[in-house]
Protein backbone atom coordinates (compact mmCIF):
# COMPACT_ATOMS: atom_id res chain seq x y z
CA UNK A 1 0.00 0.00 0.00
CA UNK A 2 2.95 2.14 0.84
CA UNK A 3 4.52 1.53 -2.21
CA UNK A 4 1.23 2.45 -4.59
CA UNK A 5 1.10 5.64 -2.86
CA UNK A 6 4.58 6.40 -3.24
CA UNK A 7 4.46 5.44 -6.60
CA UNK A 8 1.09 7.67 -7.09
CA UNK A 9 2.92 10.76 -5.75
CA UNK A 10 5.86 10.00 -8.12
CA UNK A 11 3.83 9.61 -11.54
CA UNK A 12 1.87 13.26 -9.88
CA UNK A 13 5.07 14.73 -9.21
CA UNK A 14 5.89 13.99 -12.46
CA UNK A 15 2.92 14.86 -14.68
CA UNK A 16 3.19 17.92 -12.58
CA UNK A 17 6.81 18.95 -13.37
CA UNK A 18 6.07 17.92 -17.27
CA UNK A 19 2.78 19.97 -17.23
CA UNK A 20 4.79 23.23 -15.43
CA UNK A 21 7.13 23.08 -18.34
CA UNK A 22 5.47 22.99 -21.07
CA UNK A 23 3.30 25.57 -19.19
CA UNK A 24 6.64 27.42 -19.14
CA UNK A 25 7.10 27.20 -22.90
CA UNK A 26 4.45 29.37 -23.44
CA UNK A 27 3.26 30.30 -26.84
CA UNK A 28 6.55 29.09 -28.20
CA UNK A 29 5.42 25.26 -27.38
CA UNK A 30 1.67 25.71 -28.42
CA UNK A 31 3.10 25.84 -32.39
CA UNK A 32 5.91 22.99 -31.54
CA UNK A 33 5.08 19.48 -32.82
CA UNK A 34 6.13 16.32 -31.27
CA UNK A 35 5.71 12.58 -32.34
CA UNK A 36 3.52 11.00 -29.13
CA UNK A 37 3.12 7.54 -28.64
CA UNK A 38 0.46 5.90 -26.60
CA UNK A 39 0.12 2.88 -24.08
CA UNK A 40 -2.89 0.98 -22.62
CA UNK A 41 -3.14 -1.53 -20.40
CA UNK A 42 -6.20 -3.94 -19.28
CA UNK A 43 -7.00 -7.40 -17.06
CA UNK A 44 -7.65 -9.55 -20.21
CA UNK A 45 -8.74 -9.36 -23.76
CA UNK A 46 -10.47 -11.65 -26.15
CA UNK A 47 -10.85 -11.43 -29.77
CA UNK A 48 -13.65 -12.62 -32.19
CA UNK A 49 -12.29 -13.69 -35.14
CA UNK A 50 -15.98 -13.31 -37.08
CA UNK A 51 -15.78 -9.56 -36.63
CA UNK A 52 -12.56 -8.76 -35.98
CA UNK A 53 -12.82 -7.35 -32.88
CA UNK A 54 -10.71 -7.14 -30.13
CA UNK A 55 -12.39 -6.06 -26.42
CA UNK A 56 -9.47 -5.17 -24.08
CA UNK A 57 -11.10 -5.74 -20.44
CA UNK A 58 -11.13 -3.83 -17.65
CA UNK A 59 -8.82 -1.40 -19.66
CA UNK A 60 -7.02 1.29 -17.83
CA UNK A 61 -8.54 4.43 -17.10
CA UNK A 62 -5.23 6.93 -18.13
CA UNK A 63 -3.77 6.01 -21.64
CA UNK A 64 0.21 6.54 -21.11
CA UNK A 65 1.96 8.91 -23.65
CA UNK A 66 5.31 9.40 -24.36
CA UNK A 67 7.47 11.28 -26.84
CA UNK A 68 10.51 10.79 -28.97
CA UNK A 69 13.37 12.49 -29.33
CA UNK A 70 14.51 15.06 -29.07
CA UNK A 71 11.30 15.94 -27.07
CA UNK A 72 11.10 14.19 -23.11
CA UNK A 73 7.31 14.70 -22.59
CA UNK A 74 5.56 12.35 -20.65
CA UNK A 75 2.24 11.46 -19.28
CA UNK A 76 -1.15 10.31 -19.25
CA UNK A 77 -4.56 11.00 -20.19
CA UNK A 78 -8.27 9.59 -19.56
CA UNK A 79 -8.62 6.83 -22.03
CA UNK A 80 -12.22 8.62 -22.91
CA UNK A 81 -10.16 11.31 -23.96
CA UNK A 82 -8.22 9.18 -26.12
CA UNK A 83 -10.84 7.76 -28.47
CA UNK A 84 -12.17 11.32 -29.99
CA UNK A 85 -8.37 10.87 -31.67
CA UNK A 86 -10.31 8.47 -34.97
CA UNK A 87 -12.89 10.88 -35.03
CA UNK A 88 -11.68 14.87 -35.09
CA UNK A 89 -8.77 16.48 -36.73
CA UNK A 90 -8.43 16.62 -40.51
CA UNK A 91 -5.27 14.48 -40.36
CA UNK A 92 -6.29 11.93 -37.21
CA UNK A 93 -6.58 7.89 -36.67
CA UNK A 94 -9.84 7.82 -38.69
CA UNK A 95 -8.00 8.63 -42.05
CA UNK A 96 -4.40 7.06 -41.12
CA UNK A 97 -5.19 4.39 -38.66
CA UNK A 98 -2.72 3.58 -36.33
CA UNK A 99 -0.27 0.36 -36.23
CA UNK A 100 -0.25 -1.44 -32.54
CA UNK A 101 1.90 -3.93 -30.66
CA UNK A 102 -0.10 -6.47 -28.19
CA UNK A 103 1.52 -8.12 -25.44
CA UNK A 104 -0.93 -10.79 -24.45
CA UNK A 105 -0.32 -13.77 -21.49
CA UNK A 106 -2.01 -16.58 -22.90
CA UNK A 107 -1.38 -19.07 -20.08
CA UNK A 108 1.88 -19.09 -19.35
CA UNK A 109 3.13 -17.59 -22.96
CA UNK A 110 4.03 -14.21 -24.30
CA UNK A 111 1.98 -13.50 -27.27
CA UNK A 112 3.21 -10.57 -29.29
CA UNK A 113 0.57 -9.50 -32.18
CA UNK A 114 1.15 -6.36 -34.29
CA UNK A 115 -2.24 -4.89 -35.79
CA UNK A 116 -3.81 -2.11 -37.13
CA UNK A 117 -6.73 -0.76 -34.98
CA UNK A 118 -9.83 0.89 -35.68
CA UNK A 119 -13.24 2.31 -34.62
CA UNK A 120 -12.46 1.95 -31.04
CA UNK A 121 -15.61 1.84 -28.38
CA UNK A 122 -15.78 2.53 -24.82
CA UNK A 123 -18.23 1.33 -22.99
CA UNK A 124 -17.84 1.14 -19.11
CA UNK A 125 -14.44 -0.65 -18.62
CA UNK A 126 -14.05 -2.47 -21.77
CA UNK A 127 -12.49 -0.88 -24.91
CA UNK A 128 -13.18 -2.68 -28.62
CA UNK A 129 -11.37 -1.99 -31.25
CA UNK A 130 -11.81 -3.17 -35.17
CA UNK A 131 -8.26 -4.67 -36.04
CA UNK A 132 -6.74 -5.96 -38.89
CA UNK A 133 -4.18 -8.50 -38.30
CA UNK A 134 -0.45 -7.42 -39.70
CA UNK A 135 1.61 -10.10 -38.37
CA UNK A 136 1.05 -12.92 -35.31
CA UNK A 137 -1.68 -14.66 -34.12
CA UNK A 138 -4.10 -13.36 -32.27
CA UNK A 139 -5.29 -15.53 -29.03
CA UNK A 140 -9.19 -15.80 -28.87
CA UNK A 141 -8.49 -14.94 -24.73
CA UNK A 142 -5.72 -13.50 -22.93
CA UNK A 143 -4.58 -11.43 -19.70
CA UNK A 144 -2.44 -8.75 -18.86
CA UNK A 145 -2.67 -7.06 -22.41
CA UNK A 146 -0.23 -4.20 -23.10
CA UNK A 147 -0.99 -2.17 -26.06
CA UNK A 148 1.64 0.07 -27.56
CA UNK A 149 0.19 2.69 -30.07
CA UNK A 150 2.15 4.00 -33.36
CA UNK A 151 3.18 7.59 -33.20
CA UNK A 152 1.07 10.57 -34.01
CA UNK A 153 2.25 13.67 -34.73
CA UNK A 154 0.74 16.62 -32.12
CA UNK A 155 1.36 19.87 -30.74
CA UNK A 156 3.38 19.40 -27.18
CA UNK A 157 -0.11 19.23 -25.01
CA UNK A 158 -1.00 16.38 -26.17
CA UNK A 159 -4.13 16.54 -24.21
CA UNK A 160 -5.58 19.29 -26.53
CA UNK A 161 -5.81 17.27 -30.31
CA UNK A 162 -6.67 21.06 -31.73
CA UNK A 163 -3.99 20.87 -34.56
CA UNK A 164 -3.31 17.66 -34.98
CA UNK A 165 -0.96 16.51 -37.64
CA UNK A 166 0.27 13.42 -39.18
CA UNK A 167 4.21 13.87 -39.35
CA UNK A 168 5.41 14.16 -42.77
CA UNK A 169 7.12 11.08 -43.15
CA UNK A 170 6.41 7.10 -42.66
CA UNK A 171 8.48 5.34 -40.05
CA UNK A 172 9.92 1.78 -41.48
CA UNK A 173 8.89 -0.89 -39.39
CA UNK A 174 10.58 -4.33 -39.21
CA UNK A 175 9.14 -7.45 -37.38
Amino acid sequence: MLTTRRNLLLAASAFAATAASLKARGAQAAEDMADFLFVQTADAMSYDKTTNKLTLVDVGSSTLFFSDRPERVAGNMKTSAFIPFWSKGTDSFLSDPPNADLSILEGDQLKQVVVVLKDPALEGNNLTYTVQLVDGEMPDEGSEVSVFIDVIGMPLTPVSYAGVARRTYRRAVLY
